[in-house]
């Protein structure tokens, strides 16, 4: 038993190690000063916020990676009731993407943050109401150090599913949609737990369906279907591209 611990202590860390050495690409959302155009009138750049979520990965009882993640409270004004990864909006005391998933997962589920270790920031993501959206890898070290105390004012529930299913054809079904001239695929993965039936879609199953690509070191056994969205260049553009992205 003590070689078997060991030997998954060791493949943890090798998983660290390689994860640490990802370079997430450009991102989209982040123009360079000299390509910022120039303003035009009283027209006002938009400056998009900026939001973090937290991948957590741990090893399940039969050695296989798991992602923690949240039921958002029935209460909320935006996606209540859905399936989310631990996060949320930058705030300016943050110092970076990491500090703010973690803080916003403490907030939300009490974890404590000396039992993450950050490896790797991923590749942006823009959510339906502007929001760049930043996936922050962390491997939880010792689940059963890990006592979750929930903000029942945001998340109803927690719970943890395999990671390697968002890369698989099973438990999947999909649909096409088109917005803004753009067609793209709509991912929804089924997870039953017991008398408990979850769904995780929309862009929490991108970010997972990426992220595990990242730690797979493998694409999904299904075509992504991903479209990219351009950020409006002024604030005055912003209500349009908003109600244009929330139709369904």
């Amino acid at each position: 038993m003590a070689e078997e611990g060991s030997g998954a202590a060791a493949e943890m860390e090798a998983l660290i190690r390689r994860l640490r050495l990802h370079q997430a690409g450009p991102s989209p959302y982040d123009p360079a000063p000299a390509a910022t155009p120039a303003v035009v009138g009283d027209g006002e750049l938009f400056r998009p916020r900026r939001a973090a979520v937290l991948v957590c990965l741990f090893r399940g009882a039969a050695g296989e990676l798991r992602v923690i993640l949240t039921k958002r409270s029935s209460t909320l004004s935006t996606h209540s009731g859905e399936v989310s990864l631990p996060g949320g909006k930058a705030e300016e005391g943050d110092a970076d993407d990491a500090a703010t998933a973690l803080r916003e997962s403490k907030e939300e589920i009490g974890l404590d943050l000396a039992l993450v270790t950050v490896v790797a920031s991923l590749e942006h993501f823009l959510s339906k109401h502007l929001l760049v959206v930043v996936p922050v890898i962390g491997i939880l070290s010792d689940i059963q150090a890990f006592i979750p105390v929930l903000n029942v004012a945001e998340v109803d529930e927690i719970f943890d599913v395999p990671l390697e299913m968002f890369l698989k054809d099973e438990n999947r079904t999909s649909e096409e949609r088109e917005k803004m001239g753009q067609a793209f695929t709509v991912h929804y993965f089924t997870y039953i737990k017991g008398n408990q039936k979850y769904l995780v879609w929309g862009l929490t199953a991108r970010i997972l369906i990426h992220a595990a690509s990242v730690v797979y070191g493998r694409p999904p056994d299904f075509p992504e279907g991903n479209a990219h969205f351009n950020l409006p260049k002024y604030t005055k553009d912003c209500s349009s591209m908003l109600a244009a992205l929330a139709k369904h």
